[in-house]
């Protein structure tokens, strides 16, 4: 039986050129980089080398590097910190599709006297400028907007966004801060393809995390425009500019590191060998299976994603079965994974809960191939066909309809009796 992973959104394998990289700082180098002694003036340079590297891969200066345990912890310290580090209870904006890193904190933020917009996407899982531009009042103090969706890969407008919150805070009236608000990404699923400078993108703090780069578990940081107040949410020792104290853990930093500047590093051919193949996926899914609906844009998405709603099944039952035969894939974000919730992100599109039931992400990675592709493609039609004999549902929608599911979003799908017998 072949192995094929194809969940490189969740996790990906630790590079051995970067596990090489941080091996000496395990039992060599172990020194405490706040020790004034040899190993640990060795730790310190390590760490302050790394942050150097990202700073400019970034277009950031160093000091506007904090690292972190990853990307919860830096979504975490972006919106609490920002919340928190205002004199008053301000106005937040995000989206309905963002990270749960991103909303539950927002929705703790509003129990305790936030207010937050929650702003709608369009069906193709594109968030709209306009939108943001309408939504943006003067005691606004952050826009959260991730750069490419964690489901279904959609990238986002944001040097349009950035555009319209730098010209709002410059015709804001001299009684509020012209500082506010300041314009949050998490970029954890774009950072090995899409480009991050933070300039270009208008970005006051981005999140970035090292799984997703082929880098260690247990890492990640956040960027912080020198002018942005933030309030640190761990205190202790001071460690990271007094922004999130705590021992730092060299090899983890140096592995992020080392990770990061080679996601950048092979990006550009690696995008164009993904598009190829993600294309390809998409295509022999939607030919092969009927009432099969891609998730978010067709072109404006992430290379290596593959969304799609594969109506009369069970999102789950797919999955177990699909692993039974070597494939490793996703119903949705492996950070909701213990919950049975539909998949908030395609709810957010407007689409019923049976389409959100049956989604299915398979996110491709450095040694994804064509076999890979060709084996899913012989395996799944055959499943599918499987599952939809044992379903109770079967959905009487037509095709029209499911290019354009939302109208059925008010109504309920027409579901089809079924009268068999099984032996």
């Amino acid at each position: 039986m072949k192995n094929v992973y194809l969940d490189h959104a969740a996790a990906t394998p630790l590079d051995p050129e970067i596990k090489k990289a941080m091996d000496g700082f395990w039992d060599l180098d172990y020194g405490n980089a706040r020790g004034l002694y040899r190993e640990g003036r060795r730790a310190r340079e390590a760490i302050e080398d790394a942050r150097a590297e990202i700073a400019k891969i970034i277009q950031a200066q160093p000091d506007e590097i904090i690292f972190t345990s990853g990307g919860t912890e830096s979504d975490n310290l972006a919106v609490f910190g920002v919340a928190y580090g205002t004199p008053m209870r301000g106005h937040i904006i995000t989206t309905k599709f963002e990270h749960p890193a991103v909303l539950n904190p927002c929705k703790e933020l509003a129990k305790a006297g936030f207010d937050v917009t929650y702003l709608d996407v369009g069906e193709d899982g594109v968030v709209s400028p306009q939108d943001v531009k309408e939504a943006l009042r003067p005691e606004t103090i952050l826009v959260s907007v991730m750069h490419a969706n964690n489901e279904i890969g959609t990238i986002q407008p944001l040097t349009e966004i950035g555009k319209i919150i730098k010209e709002y805070r410059i015709k804001k009236s001299e009684r509020f801060d012209k500082n506010y608000p300041y314009f949050h990404t998490d970029a954890c699923q774009s950072a090995g393809y899409l480009n991050l400078n933070v300039n270009d993108l208008g970005l006051d703090l981005m999140t970035v995390n090292s799984p997703k780069i082929y880098g260690p578990k247990g890492a990640g940081f956040l960027y912080k425009r020198r002018n942005v107040k933030l309030k640190p949410q761990i205190l202790g020792g001071g460690q990271e500019s007094r922004m999130r104290s705590g021992t730092e853990s060299t090899p983890l930093i140096v592995g992020l590191a080392k990770a990061f500047q080679a996601a950048q590093a092979r990006k550009e051919s690696e995008v164009a060998r993904l598009t190829e193949l993600r294309d390809y996926f998409i295509s022999g899914i939607t030919k092969s299976i009927q009432k099969v609906v891609l998730n978010g844009h067709p072109k404006k998405r992430l290379p290596n994603n593959v969304n799609v709603s594969i109506l009369d099944i069970e999102g789950e039952a797919l999955l177990l079965y699909l692993d039974a035969k070597g494939i490793a894939c996703s119903t949705g974000s492996a950070c909701t994974s213990l919950s049975l919730d539909p998949s908030h992100v395609i709810l957010a599109l407007g689409k019923p809960y049976e389409f959100a039931h049956s989604s299915m992400r398979f996110t491709l990675g450095r040694s994804t191939t064509k076999d890979d592709i060709d084996y899913v493609l012989g395996v799944l039609p055959k499943i599918v066909e499987w599952l939809r004999v044992v379903s109770p549902i079967n959905l009487d929608i037509d095709a029209k309809s499911m290019s354009h599911p939302e109208a059925f979003a008010g109504e309920g799908l027409r579901v089809k009796a079924k009268s068999k017998s099984y032996k």
